[in-house]
């Protein structure tokens, strides 16, 4: 390591322990070691200077080793081979742009796979990121597909776009049941390939909480909506019969407690559940290419990465961590957020696409007042029946401080944004006064995130901040190392840290079960700057 990339690292970290010698052994994780015991001490011995059998020397005994581990070796190597990438970690979407186009470049110029957030913007400003990430040098991407069951017109448009531009992965988030343009994309250009194998040019990553979701994604298209394409003009027969040995999707990602759109789902419990019923749809349908999983939602350690590949994920996909680093498509002041973000400062609060439904996301509440006042309007929603019915003193609560202008004045804004993206939520609120009131309280839930990212200095008290239990647990990991500061946050150093510490995690815990002892256990999961890392692999 050079001079400068020393006086770096020792600048930007507090306190920074000695390196016990045993523990950078363990960090050259690609070398395989000898447990070597003399008396009642341990030492690990790289294999292959002298270490050739159990007895080397008086008093001295090798009983056991330390296997390497590889980064790529963490996961399903089949999955890093399919999706062209080398190392199993993915950068899940986040909404209104924040996994943006610069944080989807650098996980793809560093092995890995990133999802642009594609939810909450407009078709032009999607395909403009499309675009860009197209142009790049030859990067592996995937664009975000969410389930919006108030605007299917939207979905349908989306998929449009991802067909007409090439888009060959999505990531299929909060569905709650499969819809005619996710299935349209999957089958799309579907064949038999000469060798018999079934090729699909179109591939969906599904992230589901839920048994009965996971099921749908987990087997083959539904044939009434194969029926439907082939009326359509969108397949062929043959098509629609070689639909019908394919899934929904291959890779399925079990989302546990995350940011956003989430069934709070504690992925101990979770992952193994969809792990049997994964291995029963394998069976069943016996599919040419095995179904894998994935796992997301707390993501965010060493020891947490660690877990889910011991369970069997074949992939780990992170977000919140994600959001706190400077690629991500938010402000400085929301990064800084999350750098102080505990695990007790989240909460959950209405939903702004599925206001209406009563389903809720997962947001920071330290800081700002989103979760109250979201609560609120649907406290509101579900007491009456149109926006006249609102007793007075409530209305001009909600004008004063909530929205900051009369509300038929944001009814107005609404119509004219509806009228251009959807007239028919226009001619549906002007019949159905209740409809008309959702629409102008998702008003407020759809400008909260925007408050946020844009970093409007008049509006953080109503900052709508997504985030899980994952960015406490990072902030803890994080506290005392160069990565504390905002500044230092990168997506591909933190990815790097995290994969790396399960690999050094994994050798530790084989040197312990062998009766071997850390002396400074604290420090195998003390995040390293990514120069010192690529030296242990090198």
């Amino acid at each position: 390591m050079s001079i400068g990339n020393l006086q770096k690292m020792v600048a930007g970290m507090a306190a920074k322990p000695a390196v016990d010698p045993v523990l950078d052994a363990l960090r050259q994780i690609d070398k395989p070691l000898a447990i070597k015991k003399s008396g009642d001490r341990s030492c690990l011995v790289p294999i292959g200077r002298g270490v050739s059998g159990k007895n080397v020397g008086q008093g001295e005994s090798f009983p056991g080793m330390v296997l390497p581990c590889a980064l790529e070796s963490l996961g399903d190597r089949s999955f890093c081979q399919d999706h062209q990438i080398r190392l199993p970690y993915v950068g899940g979407s986040m909404a209104k742009g924040i996994s943006s186009v610069a944080m989807v470049k650098a996980f793809g110029e560093a092995g890995m796979l990133g999802f642009f957030g594609a939810a909450g913007l407009d078709l032009q400003q999607v395909e403009t990121a499309i675009e860009q990430l197209q142009s790049a040098d030859d990067i592996p991407f995937g664009f975000n597909l969410i389930h919006s069951p108030n605007e299917p017109e939207l979905e349908k448009a989306l998929i449009d776009l991802y067909l007409r531009k090439d888009v060959r992965l999505i990531e299929a988030s909060a569905f709650l049941a499969l819809t005619l343009p996710v299935v349209r994309y999957r089958t799309h250009g579907i064949y038999r390939a000469a060798s018999g194998q079934i090729v699909t040019p179109n591939r969906v990553i599904a992230k589901v909480s839920r048994e009965e979701v996971a099921a749908r994604f987990l087997s083959p298209p539904p044939e009434k909506f194969l029926r439907e394409l082939v009326s359509a003009g969108d397949l062929t027969e043959e098509q629609a019969s070689l639909a019908g040995e394919i899934p929904m999707a291959r890779d399925v990602t079990v989302e546990a407690d995350s940011g956003g759109h989430t069934d709070n789902r504690p992925a101990l419990a979770l992952f193994p559940t969809i792990l049997a019923q994964k291995e029963k749809y394998q069976q069943q349908y016996n599919f040419q290419q095995k179904l894998r999983l994935g796992l997301g939602g707390g993501i965010a350690t060493p020891a947490s990465a660690l877990a889910a590949f011991s369970m069997g994920a074949a992939y780990l996909v992170t977000g919140s961590v994600n959001q706190a680093c400077i690629e991500s498509g938010t402000c400085d002041a929301v990064r800084q957020m999350l750098a102080e973000t505990r695990q007790a400062d989240i909460t959950m609060a209405p939903s702004g696409d599925m206001f209406e439904m009563g389903v809720k996301v997962q947001v920071v509440k330290r800081g700002t007042m989103f979760s109250i006042r979201a609560g609120k309007l649907y406290e509101i929603y579900r007491a009456y029946g149109s926006i006249d019915e609102i007793p007075y003193e409530e209305r001009e609560k909600l004008e004063k401080s909530f929205f900051r202008t009369p509300l038929e004045t944001i009814w107005e804004q609404t119509r004219s944004y509806f009228l251009n993206r959807d007239p028919r939520q226009v001619e549906k609120a002007q019949a159905d006064p209740k409809y008309k009131m959702a629409l102008v309280f998702r008003w407020y839930l759809g400008q909260s995130p925007v408050w946020a990212n844009q970093g409007d200095p008049t509006r953080k008290i109503d900052y709508q901040i997504w985030c899980g239990p994952a960015m406490g647990a990072f902030n803890e990991w994080a506290r005392g190392s160069f990565l504390e500061d905002p500044a230092q946050r990168q997506v591909v150093t933190v990815a790097y840290n995290i994969l790396f510490g399960a690999a050094v995690l994994l050798r530790a815990n084989q040197f312990k079960q062998q009766g071997g002892q850390l002396a400074i256990d604290s420090t195998v999961n003390t995040p390293l700057e990514v120069e010192l890392i690529k030296e242990y692999l090198s």
